[in-house]
């Protein structure tokens, strides 16, 4: 017969650490969601909002592109055509009625078939599922407030060497020190925050977004998301991330001096390393002591 020993509060004389819940994070997740120095283009997408998006942006700039080049080609061939060298005496009419109707038609096709195409993919963004998960992100000046809507907990999310924190807004040695200590590097100053939004792989997040002060905006480049944080409003976004990895972004509305200073981290980890995450958090920012069960054999 197996005896169940309820174990509460093993880990009180610890409790008191800072960012305790964080510490158990996986180490060793692959940064992903990053701003290079340098580089062209989108972060690696890792949502299908993102893979859309991104694929729409592509096809826009191929139908821009030919645009551009066959007007070009027309403007070069009509100066070399019809120049007052080869055309001393120029043409008198003003009207052609088929080129008229083909450069009004023409246009209007392409527009339609553009937004046949975009249409369907905002109605994807706008269109909230039923959450695996759901989270409350609360913008203020100058940092980021979190409540697990469905687990009765929050905690606060500052940049790592922000004056909140006894920083000064730059990369010194004790900020570096920090970030190392956080498991993230000097190149990560600016995205890096103390605490991060944690979420397991391939499950439905809704993000509830809202401001307490000003309009801030909640934005994660690589998962295709951005959602203006209005005071006295409650809006919604949504991604089901499908790669484990950190991905950074940042405050995207301007709201104040230190507007630059109020970075966004999420952690997408495993099922498994989410739960342990969960019973760990609920401790530390909830009050609530884990139950462990260990089994022993008579």
């Amino acid at each position: 017969m197996k005896k169940h020993l309820t174990l509460a509060g093993l880990l009180a004389s610890i409790g008191s650490l800072p960012a305790l819940a964080q510490s158990v994070d996986p180490q060793g997740l692959e940064i992903i969601g990053k701003p290079e120095q340098g580089a062209m283009g989108f972060q690696p997408a890792v949502t299908e909002l993102a893979s859309d998006l991104q694929w729409l942006d592509g096809m826009i700039l191929v139908i821009i592109t030919l645009i551009t080049l066959f007007v070009t080609g027309l403007l070069i061939w009509v100066m070399i055509r019809y120049n007052s060298k080869r055309n001393p005496k120029p043409a008198s009419f003003t009207h052609h009625t088929p080129v008229e109707i083909a450069w009004t038609l023409v246009p209007i096709l392409i527009l339609v078939g553009i937004g046949a195409w975009s249409l369907p993919i905002l109605f994807r963004q706008q269109e909230i599922p039923q959450a695996d998960l759901t989270i409350k992100a609360i913008g203020n000046q100058w940092f980021w407030s979190y409540e697990y809507v469905d687990e009765d907990f929050g905690f606060d999310s500052y940049m790592i060497g922000a004056p909140a924190l006894g920083g000064e807004n730059k990369k010194t040695p004790e900020v570096i020190a920090q970030l190392e200590a956080a498991g993230y590097s000097e190149d990560d100053f600016l995205l890096a925050t103390d605490t991060a939004v944690v979420v397991p792989v391939n499950k439905t997040v809704v993000v509830q977004v809202t401001g307490s002060d000003v309009i801030h905006s909640w934005t994660i480049p690589a998962f295709g998301v951005k959602q203006d944080a209005v005071p006295g409003r409650l809006a919604e976004l949504w991604f089901k991330a499908e790669r484990e990895g950190v991905y950074f972004g940042q405050c995207s509305e301007l709201c104040g001096i230190a507007h630059a200073y109020m970075p966004i981290t999420v952690k997408v980890v495993s099922e498994e390393a989410y739960e342990e995450w969960l019973g760990r958090a609920r401790e530390e920012y909830a009050g609530i002591p884990q139950t462990l069960t260990v089994a022993s054999a008579d």
